[in-house]
This record gives C-alpha cells, sequence and structure tokens, in this order.
C-alpha cells in the first residue's frame, strides 16, 4: 500500500478544521433536555433523536422537531401535538437549522464596532443601572418585536413594577396593528378571528394572504386543504380580491387583481352574485393587513350577518408595550434592544438611536442596528437556549436547546433578567414560570396541555365605514416569501428558493401588469424610479393589479453577511410603517438581470398541470401502452408517489425541506442564470386559462426510464423495488442521462459547490452522500429513510407498515399533498390516491410509466358569475 505523505500545513490545517468542527455543536446544554416521544436512552451512532421545539416567525409558534445527529441539529420537522404546525412545516422552518449554523453569525461582544469582552460590557451596564435605579427607571426604554413568549411578558411586567418609570415599546416590521385596531373598534377589545375554513360553502379573501405571511399559515394550509376535498360532490368556493400575487389568490376559482383602495370600494356595497354566493353557502371573510381598521371592523360585523364559521380568542402579543413613536421622540438614557434590527426596518430609529447615550443591540448578526449601538451583543439561537412561545390559538410550547451555544451568545430573558439584577439562568427563569406543569411531559410532547386560549363571545358593533383613498400610482409591500422581513437575508438556501409567483432567486423586484408596464414603457429587467428615492427593477407579473406596484421587503442589506450584503434593492426607503402608500414612478435607465428557474408561463398545449371543474370526474388516466422494454419483476415493495394538485399551494416546503435532508448545495446567481440550479424536487407554475396552477416536479422513478439505457457505466440502475437509483461513485459525468430525461429532474454538479465551512459541514445529514464536481444527482424518493424504516421492520421480523416511511417533502407539506408508500399493498394510501378518478401520469404518452402521478385539481366556479 503506498505511503501518505502529510505535511506540516496540511497537518496544520486538518487540526484546525478538526477542532473547529468540534467546538461547533458537539457540547450539550447544560441542562437536562428531554427527546421526543419514546426515544432510546443512550445515545447511538447513526441514530437520529428528535426534540419538541417551537419557532416564531410571523407573531406566533409553530411547533418543530428538531432531529440531532450526535449532538448536531440537522434537520426540522414539524409536530403533529402542536397546533401552530399540524406536523407540517415552513419554509422558514426548515432553513432555521442553516441559520443556525452560519459562519456570518456574531461570535463576539463589540462596543461602537470594535471588539470588546463581556467584562467591559457588565461594567458599562452596572453604571447604567445604578443611575437608572435611582430614578426609579426614568430614561430605560426597552425595544421588544412581536411578543408570543409567556416568559418575556413576565418579565417585562417585572422590570416595569421593579422600576416604574421604565417604558417598554415595541416595533415589529411585519407588524398586525391594523386587523388588532379593527377589533377594537368592532369589540372594544383586540380579539383574534380564528376561521373554521373546513366549515365554509364559500370564502371571500379580501387581500388576506392567509396561506403565504399569517401566522396562522400551516394551520390555515391544512385546513384549507381538507375544504378543498370534495364531500359529497361539493367543496368550497374560494374568491380573492387582492392587490399583489399571493399563494391565496392563485388558489381562488375567482380571482380579481384590485388596488386596495378599490377593494375597500367594494366592500362598502357588499352585493351582486358573489354576496349571494357567500349568504346562501355559509360564507366566510377574510381581511388582510393592507386593509383600514374601519374595513377589518366591517368584516367583522358582516362576518356575524353571514354566521360564518369564526371564533374569536385574545391576541397572542402579551406584552404590554407602547408604539415606536414614542420611543423614537421620548429622553432616553439606557435603550435595549432584543432582537430585530430596527435600524433597517423602521422609519425614523437610526437617526434616534444616535442620540442615546448608551444602547445595547441583542442580535444573531452584527447587523445595520448592532453598527449604530453602543454595544452588540451576540444572541443565542432558539436552538441554543430555554423560552416558550404561544401558537396562534395560545397553546404554549417549551423551547428547549438542543446544543450549548456556538458563540457564548446570550438569550433575551438573561439580558431582561441581568437589568432586575436577576443572576439566573435561561432555564431557571423559563422552569419558574412553568413550574406548575408537568415539565418533562411538556418537552417531550412539545405542548403545554391546557395553554390554549378559551372563545371569547362578542357581538361586533356599527363603526364608521372605511373611506378609500384612491392613488395615481399605488405601491404595496408585501413580506418577502423567502428573506420574509430581511431577517433571513443570509441564508442561501431561502434566497436560492425559487418564488412561487415569479421563480425568480436571489433578489427582489417590483412587480406590475403587463398594462402597467405597457404604460410606463418598460420590459422585465428595465429599472423604475420610485419617489426619486428607490431604484427597482421591474418584473413583469400577469396577474397584477393595474397601476400598482408590488414590493417585496427583506432586501438591500449592508450588513446581512456574505450571502446577504448587496441583494436586492431596499423597499423599505419609501415605507412608513404601512402596508400601502401613494407613490411616483417613473421608468429610470439601465436594466437589471434576474436569475430565475422557470423562463415559461404557460403549458404550450401540453396538458401538465391538469384541472377539472367539480361538475366533470373524467377519469384521466390513460389505457397502458405495448412497449418494447421488459416489464420488471418485484416481489417486494414497490416504492411510489402520487401528488395532489387540488390540494398543493405551491409554498416550496417541499423544495426546501428536500434540500435540508438530502444535503443539496446551493449554487448563486450566476449559475442559476446559467440553468444549473440543483435542487431536486421543483414547483412548476403555469398560467392557464386565468387561472394559475402549481406542480411539484421530483424525479419519476419511471418503469421504462430513458435515463437507464445511456448511462455507459450503468451509474442510474432500476432496484428491486422500483427505485432509480443513482451510484455516485460510477457517475463519469457523460450528462446522456439528464439528456434523455424528459421531466428534466436531474442535476449535475458542474463546480464544487458544497462549502468548505466547517459549521456548515456540521449541518449535513450524515446518513447522505455529499456529492463532488462532476457527478449527476437527483431524487432517491428519501432511500436513507426507506433504510431506516427496513431495518427497523427486520429487527421485528415483519414488514415495514404503510405511513411508515414518509418522505422529507411529504413531511413538510402544510396542506398533506403529497403521499408515498407501497404499490404491491393494495391498501396503502398510495394505491388509493392513484385509484382515483383524477389520476394521471405526466406525459404519459411518452410510456415511461412513471412511480410519481398526480391528482388533477378541482375548480368550484360560480357559473352564474360573468366574468
Amino acid at each position: 500500500m503506498p505511503s501518505v505523505k502529510l505535511t506540516r500545513r496540511d497537518f496544520l490545517k486538518l487540526s484546525a478544521a478538526s477542532a473547529a468542527l468540534a467546538g461547533a455543536g458537539c457540547s450539550p446544554p447544560v441542562e437536562r433536555i428531554v427527546p421526543y416521544a419514546h426515544q432510546p436512552e443512550n445515545e447511538l451512532p447513526g441514530v437520529p433523536r428528535f426534540y419538541a421545539s417551537a419557532a416564531s416567525f410571523l407573531g406566533a409558534a409553530e411547533g418543530l422537531l428538531v432531529e440531532s445527529n450526535s449532538g448536531r441539529p440537522t434537520k426540522v420537522e414539524g409536530n403533529p401535538a402542536h397546533p401552530g404546525s399540524t406536523g407540517s412545516t415552513s419554509v422558514h422552518g426548515q432553513a432555521s437549522v442553516l441559520q443556525l449554523w452560519d459562519p456570518d453569525r456574531s461570535k463576539a461582544p463589540r462596543k461602537l464596532g470594535q471588539p470588546a469582552t463581556r467584562a467591559e460590557f457588565e461594567r458599562d451596564l452596572e453604571e447604567a443601572l445604578g443611575k437608572i435605579e435611582r430614578q426609579r427607571g426614568a430614561g430605560l426604554r426597552v425595544l421588544v418585536g412581536a411578543c408570543d413568549s409567556p416568559t418575556l411578558a413576565a418579565q417585562l411586567g417585572d422590570l416595569v413594577r421593579r422600576l416604574p418609570e421604565a417604558r417598554v415599546h415595541r416595533w415589529d416590521p411585519l407588524h398586525r396593528d391594523r386587523s388588532h385596531e379593527g377589533a377594537r373598534l368592532a369589540f372594544g377589545q383586540v380579539l383574534e378571528p380564528i376561521a373554521r375554513l373546513e366549515e365554509a360553502g364559500a370564502i371571500l379573501s379580501l387581500d388576506s394572504r392567509f396561506l403565504d405571511d399569517h401566522p396562522f399559515r400551516l394551520n390555515y394550509a391544512r385546513r384549507f386543504a381538507a375544504a378543498r376535498t370534495p364531500r359529497d360532490g361539493r367543496l368550497v368556493r374560494l374568491y380573492a380580491l387582492e392587490s399583489a400575487p399571493s399563494l391565496t389568490g392563485a388558489m381562488a376559482d375567482h380571482r380579481y387583481a384590485m388596488r386596495v383602495a378599490d377593494i375597500e370600494s367594494w366592500l362598502l356595497h357588499p352585493n351582486g352574485k358573489i354576496w349571494r354566493d357567500l349568504r346562501q353557502n355559509r360564507g366566510l371573510i377574510l381581511a388582510g393587513e393592507s386593509l383600514s381598521p374601519q374595513a377589518h371592523a366591517l368584516v367583522h360585523r358582516l362576518n356575524a350577518e353571514l354566521g360564518a364559521p369564526v371564533s374569536y380568542v385574545p391576541a397572542v402579543d402579551e406584552a404590554k408595550a407602547e408604539p415606536l413613536d414614542a420611543l423614537v421622540h421620548g429622553p432616553t438614557e439606557l435603550l435595549v434592544i432584543l432582537g430585530g434590527n430596527p435600524a433597517y426596518d423602521a422609519p425614523g430609529f437610526g437617526q434616534a438611536l444616535a442620540r442615546v447615550p448608551l444602547s445595547i443591540h441583542l442580535s444573531l448578526y452584527d447587523d445595520e442596528t448592532s453598527a449604530l449601538a453602543t454595544w452588540h451583543l451576540p444572541a443565542t439561537h432558539f436552538m441554543e437556549h430555554w423560552s416558550d412561545a404561544r401558537a396562534f390559538d395560545g397553546t404554549a410550547a417549551i423551547v428547549q436547546p438542543l446544543i450549548a451555544p456556538l458563540y457564548a451568545g446570550i438569550s433575551p430573558h438573561e439580558l431582561l433578567a441581568r437589568l432586575m439584577r436577576d443572576g439566573r439562568s435561561g432555564h431557571d427563569i423559563v422552569r419558574a414560570h412553568w413550574k406548575d406543569i408537568d415539565w418533562e411531559g411538556a418537552l417531550r410532547k412539545g405542548v403545554v396541555p391546557g395553554t390554549a386560549f378559551k372563545p371569547v363571545a362578542a357581538t361586533p358593533r356599527a363603526v364608521a365605514p372605511p373611506k378609500p383613498e384612491a392613488a395615481d400610482w399605488e405601491v404595496r409591500f408585501i413580506a418577502d416569501p423567502s428573506v420574509l422581513d430581511g431577517r433571513f437575508a443570509n441564508n442561501a438556501w431561502l434566497q436560492e428558493l425559487p418564488r412561487s409567483d415569479s421563480k425568480i432567486t436571489w433578489d427582489n423586484a417590483a412587480l406590475l401588469s403587463p398594462r402597467s408596464a405597457q404604460e410606463l414603457g418598460v420590459s422585465t429587467g428595465d429599472l423604475l424610479q420610485l419617489d426619486g428615492r428607490v431604484i427597482a427593477p421591474a418584473w413583469i407579473e400577469p396577474t397584477h393589479a393595474d397601476r400598482s406596484i408590488t414590493l417585496p421587503l427583506g432586501y438591500g442589506r449592508t450588513r446581512a453577511g456574505r450571502v446577504g450584503n448587496g441583494v436586492g434593492f431596499d423597499a423599505y426607503a419609501l415605507r412608513r410603517s404601512q402596508w400601502s402608500a401613494s407613490v411616483q414612478v417613473a421608468r429610470a435607465p439601465g436594466s437589471h438581470e434576474f436569475a430565475t428557474t422557470q423562463r415559461h408561463a404557460r403549458m404550450e398545449g401540453r396538458d401538465l398541470a391538469r384541472s377539472v371543474d367539480i361538475a366533470d370526474h373524467a377519469r384521466f388516466e390513460e389505457e397502458p401502452k405495448d412497449s418494447l422494454y421488459p416489464a420488471w419483476p418485484y416481489d417486494s415493495y414497490r416504492w411510489a408517489m402520487s401528488i395532489n394538485l387540488n390540494t398543493c399551494i405551491g409554498c416550496n416546503a417541499c423544495t426546501i425541506a428536500c434540500q435540508a435532508e438530502n444535503n443539496i448545495p446551493t449554487v448563486g446567481k450566476e449559475q442559476v442564470i446559467a440553468e444549473r440550479e440543483m435542487h431536486w424536487i421543483r414547483v412548476d407554475r403555469y398560467y392557464e386559462d386565468g387561472k394559475t396552477l402549481f406542480q411539484p416536479v421530483p424525479c419519476m422513478h419511471c418503469e421504462n426510464a430513458p435515463c437507464e439505457y445511456v448511462c455507459p457505466v450503468e451509474a442510474s440502475v432500476h432496484d428491486s423495488e422500483g427505485l432509480n437509483v443513482q451510484v455516485y461513485n460510477r457517475c463519469v459525468g457523460t450528462r446522456f442521462c439528464s439528456q434523455n430525461c424528459p421531466y428534466k429532474v436531474r442535476r449535475f454538479n458542474f463546480l464544487q459547490y458544497s462549502s468548505h465551512e466547517e459549521t456548515l459541514k456540521a449541518q449535513k445529514n450524515p446518513e447522505v452522500t455529499v456529492r463532488m464536481r462532476g457527478v449527476m444527482e437527483k431524487c432517491t424518493y428519501c432511500l436513507q429513510r426507506i433504510t431506516r424504516a427496513r431495518i427497523e421492520a427486520d429487527k421485528d421480523g415483519r414488514s415495514i407498515r404503510d405511513g411508515e416511511v414518509v418522505t422529507a417533502c411529504q413531511a413538510a407539506c402544510p396542506t398533506g399533498a403529497i403521499v408515498f408508500g407501497d404499490l404491491s399493498d393494495p391498501k396503502s394510501k398510495v394505491s388509493e390516491a392513484k385509484r382515483s378518478p383524477l389520476h394521471y401520469d405526466l406525459l404519459a404518452e411518452l410510456n415511461t410509466r412513471p412511480r410519481t402521478s398526480y391528482e388533477a385539481r378541482i375548480t368550484n366556479r360560480n357559473p352564474d358569475l360573468d366574468e
């Protein structure tokens, strides 16, 4: 055997890498954490453990099960016991594990932008606290975001009681102030309407993005899927009046693109066929945040008239806080900012922050606010600290850490405790707040039983109607589907995730309609000048309202990190906390190149993503064709997948879950432009006959697979259970298989895309190979999960049960649109799905006989409505 020469340089490189990896995540939390459900007592190599936790992205918690491999969090799943997730996950829940391991996270305290020590911080804080305490808290201001943590709210209350002159303020760039104020107008208190979508016969969405960026989105997605499943030949009909493209509008049977003022004008006179349909079929109206408080109050009254299936509970946000304006204009000596990035996303905050003698910013990143604060402190990620959080209905969950803080960060609870001279740890603070519960039981299940809010009997009162004010040109602000308000700007998975409507990656754009583009004389990629302050590239969206421009927030960052710096334009420069406004718009010189993963919008006469009206139950399945291919003999499992286009909402959760599970790299904007993106499952989007159709496309795992017969080295292989397997160490990169694949689902590593960052290596799934440059890769139906289930079944001397293998895309899907299982079992769910009258194969005329098939989308249009 030849000897291996190891130079001193090589040895030092390997030693440093090993030390970095060993120090990043292999250290467990100090306190005892409890695994989910029934887990083995001891840590076994190769056997992942799951821990129940929760995360908040839009003001309410989503329940998570975090997978840990040898002490390293590598993947998240939804917690089926948690109402905020119902077993599914959002794209942000999936991407949160990459945020944990982000090498650009803040690693040490900084004072006035320079490295400093915790001891120096303690001295500065002690000096300021002495004066503040003598003044009974006068001059102390604490700024928080949307607060769904009962423990944090209790701490803020204790702080104000101990220092009565102190003030707590709130700023959330994705605030829901208008809906809360509308409830206050209607009921005299802030109540949250919880709609039982599955009980409605007809739903009217008034700019409500309840499937997009709503705190109820995962729960509502599951309810909406149930409502859209035919029952006795009937299913809910959805109308959408919206000012910006959304998943909600894409799923509507009747969609009307309208400006916000026009939506409110329609609401003032609810009549005609839509209103009649709502009255006759137990209608339900949902209002979006762009509408005025008066419009929200009117919707509450109309829902009461309709007898809509709505319950009212107290709002989740518990902290008694004053608005940001009171902080900007009030005297401040010590300002403590718990998370967020208000210098970037809050109007006028940067100038106010510069006037504060001592300011402290607790944040995951050394960001725009940190640069202006006196002190920046590295914060813990939610997978590194103890906390709690409420779901949209009030159900509480304990947030438990899986690892000790990577960079010696501190949690908001610990910083607040320091202000009150409380030396307890975050664990002790949270444990004391929940001293009367079954602690281990709550950790194990992921929810605290009996904490859901009780419905409140509420009768809406009459209020003054809204007074819509139409603008010449309207600008509509939305949370970007991927980076939200900018907090995920440095997350490469989310930056490269195609936006559902436009399929844009690594960018935001000024979305406008074809007619508006024609009026302005612009095409996609041309630049627009907005109010003389913002230059934004135009993207023509066929479903957009006229004389209106949609601007996604969260871009134009300057201190996001290596991934997010300089990406897109900053729409906050035009925003003054509102969701829509009047704007002056003109064409600007120059152009911009977008990176998009789908360059066609129509099916060009091919029946790819199919839809059928509820009244038509024609069967799509085509007769099997004769074939020159020999039939494959099977004496065991026959794995297959069915995707229901009727419940798929195009949210991309499947795409990013597959990326997290299978160690799929990101490639960057230039490579996406070159059509080299690496996602193993894509979600195609088509516009046909006024409808928007979504179609997830993984590998089809064809029985007659064209890829298998052209590979010169047999790297593409048909296995004994019907899987089309890719043998990486045989692949020599001819790409014949990709050229022969009619579905274009194979991905080739043109370059070495996998990161060399040691912390990012720690995120990888150890059950899946990290591919090198020059090999072809594709969906494997999560073969590693099949293997894991087979091992457990073999231990018990039985076959794999139906539902025991759940693919990553299937697990993440909020609507349960993806079904996977064994075709050899006629009682399996996938066999049942393939017997549906709506079942069809994609490109069946090619006779590839794919194992992945589809159920057509069902529409329920109002025959009395004249478009």
